[in-house]
């Protein structure tokens, strides 16, 4: 089974052809070149296949998208605010080396060399960045930041961090 990688959102619908506006979050500007599928989360781990016919760029995180079958201002609609996805050789072509959300399908490992487990979410605030991990089967939040982040390590995709005291105690 693929993995698949949160990137975004179609934010709105542009024109009277059925375009829409994808916001981003890839870290560079992108017309996602030689990109034929995005996928829409339909139900919960159901991924819906839309083909891309036309794509292109409008700033730095967001980009004009047109998709097969959408053809009119009304069926775009309803495609917003639904959340974007791509499959994981996709995502990582497309995904800057160095944006955040190219942390996703990494391990987050504490300074006791505890593995937190994969990071499924990356959310994106101004003075930090907020991993989502599955902790003892919950969903765990652990803020990285210049304090908390003591390296990554590209090549085993792990990322690692020190914690405040009691963070994880939250969780548990």
């Amino acid at each position: 089974m693929s993995q698949y990688f949160k990137i975004g959102k179609l934010a709105a619908s542009f024109g009277l052809k059925g375009e829409l506006v994808l916001q981003h979050s890839l870290g560079k500007k992108t017309a996602l070149k030689g990109l034929e599928t995005i996928f829409i989360e339909e139900r919960k781990d159901n991924f819906m296949p839309y083909f891309i016919t036309g794509a292109s760029i409008k700033n730095d995180a967001e980009l004009y998208i047109k998709l097969e079958g959408i053809d009119s201002k009304e069926t775009a609609r309803k495609l917003t605010p639904k959340e974007v996805w791509l499959a994981e050789e996709d995502f990582n072509i497309h995904a800057a080396k160095s944006s955040p959300i190219a942390l996703l399908g990494f391990h987050l490992i504490t300074d006791e060399d505890e593995d937190l487990g994969e990071i499924l979410e990356v959310i994106e605030q101004p003075h930090q960045i907020l991993c989502a991990v599955l902790l003892e089967g919950k969903e765990a939040l652990i803020p990285i930041h210049q304090e908390s982040l003591d390296k990554i390590d590209q090549q085993n995709r792990k990322v690692y961090v020190t914690l405040p005291d009691g963070l994880l105690d939250i969780y548990r």
